[in-house]
């Protein structure tokens, strides 16, 4: 006797591709269809919801704006995980439930962007593992401006690890982060070379050999 599964296997959801800008995070649909939403003055909510009696986490962007007739308008934006991918959700769980116009991305998408987002978007404050993982998500400018900051944060570590005693590591080995993730990501690639082109050129980028 062939015994049926209590729940049935979940089919797979369409994923959304992902456009992290300095400003603004673009989500390209199966569709076509792209959504931009602003980021300035974004809050962000990070919570556990479900969608489609499975387990997926939501991140949740708001923004409010004054029209021209100075009502004040909500921009929302909600971003899931997928839901194919998620545990089944037990229905005495009590958690929030996915809206239905809610975007799918990819988990590892969702981590970096729920990482930066609630991090509070600052390139500066981020190491170069970092940077490399945020290049993978964003935008081919974004992603030069992200190889930049990659470079400072980099020939900065040479320099304060340089010294007899010290035995510090080259500007290759500062950047090992971002030429792995170059090896799987054509924007960490774009964020890989202009951070190369730019310690090429930046007067304490001196590189150290063996």
């Amino acid at each position: 006797m062939v015994r049926t599964a209590l729940y049935p296997q979940a089919s797979q959801v369409e994923r959304a591709r992902i456009s992290l800008e300095a400003d603004a995070v673009s989500l390209t649909l199966a569709s076509g269809q792209t959504r931009r939403h602003g980021l300035d003055g974004c809050a962000v909510l990070s919570v556990d919801a479900t969608c489609r009696r499975r387990f997926v986490k939501m991140l949740i962007l708001e923004r409010a704006e004054a029209n021209v007739s100075r009502f004040v308008v909500e921009d929302r934006l909600t971003v899931i995980t997928p839901p194919d991918r998620g545990a089944i959700a037990p229905g005495v769980v009590r958690v929030s439930t996915a809206p239905h116009d809610a975007v799918v991305i990819e988990t590892e998408d969702w981590e970096i962007l729920a990482a930066w987002l609630t991090g509070g978007g600052r390139l500066a404050a981020c190491s170069v593992a970092e940077l490399a993982r945020l290049a993978c998500i964003a935008s081919p400018q974004f992603a030069v401006v992200i190889g930049e900051v990659a470079a400072a944060i980099a020939i900065d570590a040479v320099w304060q690890r340089e010294g007899p005693l010290r035995g510090g590591n080259t500007l290759e080995d500062s950047l090992w982060p971002l030429q792995e993730a170059a090896r799987r990501s054509p924007q960490a690639a774009e964020a890989l070379l202009s951070a190369l082109s730019r310690a090429s050129v930046a007067p304490r980028a001196r590189r150290r050999t063996r």
